[in-house]
């Protein structure tokens, strides 16, 4: 089907399609605001038997956004065809980050926990700019209403391919830690379904990174996408890459997009206007577009802020051993979480490891560290694109925090196998939750409006400074996204 082409004005553009740009296109439209959503990835459709998207065991182009190689936390290398798939590995100086590139952005190939974190790392990393309390009492509830989360219920848990969460349960508690069950965007009646047999399996096999083909991850396109459209009023144009974006001295905005089909193929380039531009392409995404206009002049009142705040949610990938088990199931959603603050505060999620398409008796975590250091995007004319440095010793230094406590857990737990040599061990170049980049309170006011450029608005993960405070960033940023925009529609601008 060829790619729709988006209006040449609109009263409102929103570019991605990810948490924070999904609730602005809904919101919008709910006031009556017509808004045009920009994605550069492809919209995917789920389908209970059909294979839509591919394994990271074996990986095809469906998996990955126009690279023909990936070596991932298992360090096994992959090769596949060149394609516009779901996940986007940027290299940067120091650290890969995962991003999605989709209709969907991040809710595609995310892990589906979605959790707020405690009221005094907030207050350390917001530094009064939010308010917590709001949050608690008004926002975090109205997203976990709209996706439907809750903890992964107990006969899933129960079932054969959770048999690794159970047993990450169990060696946690001989250590000495209390588990704490993870809210969910998973669908559980779409897990009892594969467990059934009366959907093709996705979820319960390691199914997530690169997406889930049968609609087992409730994401945006079941939700929040799918209601903005609904309302007649907003409209996703897939394949369209925003380049640039400028504000003409009447006030409105220019963006230029490259029409890309899903091989990569240009079909075209255009330059289209609206009155008010909200960003949402996440915090490279975000990023670049901003550090790109104040280095170029296209957006001159940006102030030094610009760039500033970024972080990597001091994420690390873990795994222990268990010697007594064999056969553990490889079912996706995280079931649990510990915290611990023997050193910097972080918390340990029940993972899984992808890329294993045979059971090695690995027990995976995700790491979070509340971590202080912070990079700076400039602006590389050379290759038209905004880079940072990440210092090694930051990444060193949360991967060591992580790797003291897991070791401490498999001491605990008699689980004798070491998985460091292997390579599963704190995979020291990874992050898949960028944040800041424009931070709020500092490149925009408290509401993500973007100060010295009136109609121009942040609502992703680049306003957040660089850590959710030991959690999963999704909630957060979905959650300021509807504060922010609740606001800016109250106020009209």
């Amino acid at each position: 089907m060829p790619l729709a082409d988006p209006p040449e004005h609109s009263e409102a553009i929103v570019v991605g399609s990810g948490f924070g740009a999904a609730v602005t296109a809904l919101r919008l439209a709910e006031a009556g605001v017509t808004n045009t959503v920009l994605e550069r990835g492809s919209r995917w459709p789920n389908d209970p038997w059909r294979e839509i998207f591919t394994g990271d065991d074996l990986p095809d182009g469906r998996g990955f956004w126009h690279r023909t190689s990936f070596t991932g936390v298992t360090k096994v290398p992959m090769q596949f065809a060149d394609f516009g798939g779901v996940l986007d590995i940027t290299e940067l100086p120091g650290v890969d980050v995962w991003r999605g590139a989709a209709v969907g952005g991040g809710s595609v190939v995310f892990t589906g926990a979605m959790i707020a974190p405690e009221r005094r790392f907030f207050d350390e990393i917001f530094r009064g700019t939010v308010d917590y309390g709001e949050m608690d009492s008004v926002w975090y509830p109205r997203v976990r209403q709209m996706l439907r989360l809750s903890p992964m219920p107990a006969d899933i848990y129960a079932s054969g391919p959770f048999t690794h969460s159970r047993v990450w349960d169990d060696q946690v508690r001989k250590a000495g830690y209390r588990s704490v069950p993870n809210d969910s965007i998973f669908d559980w009646d779409v897990l009892r379904a594969e467990l059934g047999g009366t959907t093709r399996t996705s979820a319960t096999v390691a199914r997530s990174n690169l997406g889930n083909s049968n609609g087992a991850k409730f994401d945006l396109n079941q939700n929040y996408l799918r209601y903005a459209q609904d309302t007649g009023r907003s409209a996703v144009y897939p394949g369209h890459r925003v380049d640039t974006i400028a504000q003409e001295p009447g006030g409105r905005f220019v963006v230029t997009v490259t029409k890309l089909d899903p091989t990569g193929a240009v079909l075209g380039t255009r330059t289209l206007t609206c009155d008010r531009l909200f960003l949402g392409a996440g915090s490279l995404g975000t990023s670049e577009l901003l550090v790109r206009a104040q280095a170029t002049g296209t957006l001159p009142n940006l102030n030094e802020h610009v760039g500033d705040g970024w972080g990597t949610n001091g994420d690390v990938v873990l795994a222990r051993g268990e010697s007594t088990l064999s056969g553990l199931g490889q079912g996706v959603p995280s079931a649990s979480r510990i915290a611990d603050e023997s050193g910097p505060p972080l918390s340990l999620e029940s993972w899984y490891i992808p890329g294993i398409p045979v059971e090695t008796g690995a027990l995976a975590s995700l790491g979070m560290v509340l971590d202080s250091t912070r990079a700076r995007f400039t602006f590389d004319r050379a290759r038209n694109a905004a880079t940072l440095n990440w210092p090694k010793s930051a990444q060193a230094a949360v991967a060591d925090a992580c790797r003291h406590v897991d070791h401490h857990i498999a001491e605990r737990a008699g689980a004798v196998l070491d998985y460091q040599p292997l390579g599963y061990d704190a995979n020291a170049v990874f992050t898949a939750h960028p944040l800041g980049g424009a931070v709020l309170g500092q490149v925009t006011d408290g509401n993500g409006r973007v100060l010295g450029h009136p109609g121009l608005y942040v609502m992703d993960g680049a306003a957040i400074p660089g850590s959710t405070g030991t959690v999963n960033p999704s909630l957060t940023i979905t959650a300021l996204a509807e504060r922010n925009i609740a606001a800016i529609v109250a106020a009209g601008h």
